[in-house]
């Protein structure tokens, strides 16, 4: 008996959209399953929050098909808005109106789902709904954001890098809300400058460089992708002689070494055996070792080895 197809909510075949000096989405074939958290992850200028504008039907594509839903924006669009919700990268609200002017407006635009004081107390901002929007904190204002997308109770989520800017304690509320949201089977698509939000929220990841996906699968498969499970980095101090960074890359179970900002990184296979040997490195160079660490491999080492940036590189 061979086992069901899986259902998507989102297909995108071949999606092309320039800009006068850019093409920002290049050929781009996307398929998102209906109740996973999709995580599309990019450097600034990727084409991320051009392809999530496209799909919640903000921007006009040149070519290419997309539906979602099993609709498509040309046909179906007022259908399609009752079913999304979108918090957008930066979600402008008028400072005067108050949390529940704000939340009851944006509910006037859909024909279903929660009340507003229901949605309020979703997002724990009961104690703020007579508060004017514009003397909340940063965190409470991205809270009131995520109220104004689940207001519809959409069956699809866009969030367009919802934490950015948010204290550790801010961010993780907001978790706990996408967590809730995908654990009753509903869809999203994320945007985010955090790996480690990535690697807890995301079912699966794209990777999206220059207007094209270059990897896509899960968190581990992607780090498993690179063939590494170590990374040492470490910063030597000043002596007469320069570092020789070639010699690092002949230790045993060394796949990559990298030299920036005064620190070195090596990818490397084997912990146990590639730290001693870098010590014995050092020592014959006569090169004082002044910091050392090491962790597993992460999102961030399959980015920069994939794309040769750090995910919040400018």
């Amino acid at each position: 008996m061979t086992a069901a197809a899986p259902s998507f909510a989102l297909q995108v075949r071949n999606l092309r959209k320039a800009y006068k000096d850019v093409l920002a989405v290049d050929g781009l074939d996307l398929e998102v399953r209906a109740g996973e958290c999709f995580g599309l992850l990019g450097p600034n200028g990727a084409g991320k929050t051009t392809t999530m504008e496209i799909c919640e039907g903000l921007t006009a594509a040149d070519s290419g098909e997309l539906e979602m839903l099993g609709m498509r924006w040309d046909s179906d669009a007022a259908p399609l808005r009752q079913r999304l919700g979108v918090q957008l990268q930066d979600t402008q609200l008028a400072d005067k109106l108050t949390v529940l002017e704000t939340v009851r407006l944006f509910r006037s635009f859909y024909r279903a789902g929660p009340t507003p004081t229901e949605v309020i107390a979703l997002v724990q901002l009961e104690e703020k709904a007579k508060s004017r929007v514009g003397n909340l904190s940063g965190g409470q204002k991205q809270r009131l954001a995520m109220a104004c997308a689940l207001v519809g109770d959409p069956d699809f989520l866009f969030l367009d890098e919802p934490t950015t800017g948010l204290d550790p304690q801010a961010r993780r509320q907001l978790w706990d809300l996408i967590e809730k949201f995908k654990a009753s089977g509903r869809t999203i698509l994320l945007t985010t400058h955090y790996m480690d939000e990535a690697e807890r929220l995301c079912d699966r990841i794209a990777i999206m460089d220059r207007g094209k996906i270059i990897a896509l699968g899960t968190p581990r498969e992607l780090i498993a992708s690179i063939g590494v499970e170590h990374v040492v980095e470490f910063s030597a101090g000043s002596t007469a002689k320069p570092l020789d960074i070639s010699a690092l890359r002949h230790i045993d179970g060394v796949r990559e070494v990298r030299h920036e900002n005064g620190s070195v990184q090596m990818l490397v296979t084997e912990l146990h055996r590639a730290v001693p040997t870098l010590l014995d490195e050092l020592s014959r160079q006569g090169t004082p070792l002044t910091e050392l660490r090491t962790h597993s491999a992460s999102l961030e080492d399959v980015f920069v080895t994939l794309t040769g940036r750090h995910l919040r590189d400018e």
